[in-house]
């Protein structure tokens, strides 16, 4: 059964999974879609019809604007923002007030056991590939791969990472280690992939 805390403010459309956890002061919007064993820290704050895998954590005051899709495993650290709009504006050329209709959402990606470092901010539209840790204060602004670790402004590649999150060991010749799990990977072509 989900737990949501009193102060916690979840639509009645939004669809919690078992054992899944939204903490005080948190928002859960119109049709969202969290899995199961989810946690949504404090004061975080998930869009309408934004889809959660099972066992995603999204931390203290973290946005996940629409239409956001986390896959399982997803980590989002404190204060991070996932953006939705290509060129936002509040008002029209015109000076009105812009509606829900006057603009169309984009939004980001974020694949199995990926992370996202506190307050970090990933510009949409963008993918952040699977088992892939983006560094604290990055801002995303393209497509990560598959076990990249990136940082800074704009974010690039610096090292890759395993499953595990820490930096593989490179053992030459487009392979790598993992020094926690003993995995081993291939590089080809800038693609990072895990041996079978």
């Amino acid at each position: 059964m989900p737990r949501v805390q009193p102060s916690a403010d979840v639509a009645d459309s939004a669809q919690l999974g078992e054992g899944t956890s939204v903490w005080h002061l948190a928002q859960v919007r119109e049709n969202a879609v969290l899995g199961e064993n989810c946690i949504v820290g404090r004061g975080a704050y998930v869009g309408t019809g934004v889809r959660m895998g099972d066992n995603c954590k999204l931390q203290n005051y973290a946005l996940v604007y629409e239409p956001a899709v986390l896959a399982d495993g997803v980590f989002i650290g404190p204060a991070v923002v996932l953006t939705n709009d290509h060129y936002p504006r509040s008002i029209t050329p015109d000076g009105t007030l812009k509606r829900g209709d006057d603009w169309e959402a984009v939004g980001v990606t974020i694949k199995t056991g990926a992370s996202i470092g506190a307050r970090s901010v990933c510009v949409a539209p963008v993918t952040i590939g699977a088992w892939a840790l983006v560094a604290a204060g990055s801002v995303v602004t393209k497509d990560v791969p598959d076990f990249a670790l990136v940082a800074g402004v704009p974010a690039r590649r610096i090292r890759w990472v395993g499953r595990a999150g820490v930096p593989l060991t490179d053992r030459g010749n487009g392979t790598f280690e993992c020094p926690e799990t003993g995995e081993t990977y291939t590089e080809r072509d800038g693609v990072l992939t895990r041996d079978a």
